[in-house]
């Protein structure tokens, strides 16, 4: 006999009430993307000194 992959731990369920949840349960699985989206820069959000020209205008806005 084999094991079932959802056992109810507490009362009693009908058959046609596991079937609701296990259908439940399969499709939001499904609806899941399937892998985890990136959030965040590729690149750092601020520059290092030594790569930066040496004059910038005094109504620079970069200031």
């Amino acid at each position: 006999m084999t094991t079932p992959d959802i056992r109810v731990e507490k009362g009693h369920a009908e058959p046609e009430e596991v079937a609701a949840i296990t259908a439940i349960l399969l499709a939001r699985a499904a609806a899941q993307p399937a892998a985890p989206t990136r959030r965040g820069r590729d690149k750092a959000g601020w520059r290092r000194l030594e790569r930066t020209p040496g004059f910038r205008a005094p109504h620079s806005w970069q200031g």
